[in-house]
């Protein structure tokens, strides 16, 4: 993993987003995605979070289902995350989600503030 780049002041970042990464990255790096946000962005920061999701390990739909299997069998460390693990490591750096909208092809458009 490279470093995360840093902010000459943490104020300076007052929101992410990021759309369709989580599922690619290895628990690992989503571990380390979060840690790094805790740190580096502003605390009345917000953050967004657009992707497939499962909700307590079940999918949403026949096509997440599918699109998992071919995430794991093109790497095993990918996959769609569950919203409670996503939730779990967001609100141990001090976010709380705000809204969960329902978003086309499956997709979940997440928001979580400080």
């Amino acid at each position: 993993m490279q470093p995360w780049p840093q902010a000459l002041n943490e104020s300076e970042i007052d929101a992410v987003f990021t759309a369709n990464t989580l599922h690619i990255m290895s628990q690992a790096m989503v571990n380390a995605f979060f840690n790094q946000i805790g740190k580096q962005i502003s605390q009345d920061a917000a953050l967004i979070i657009y992707g497939p999701f499962n909700y307590k390990g079940r999918y949403t739909s026949e096509s997440n289902e599918s699109f998992d299997q071919w995430l794991k069998e093109n790497n095993p460390e990918s996959g769609i995350r569950d919203i409670e693990w996503i939730e779990t490591l967001v609100t141990e750096q001090g976010f709380k989600l705000q809204h969960d909208f329902a978003m086309p092809a499956n997709n979940r458009l997440l928001h979580f503030s400080r």
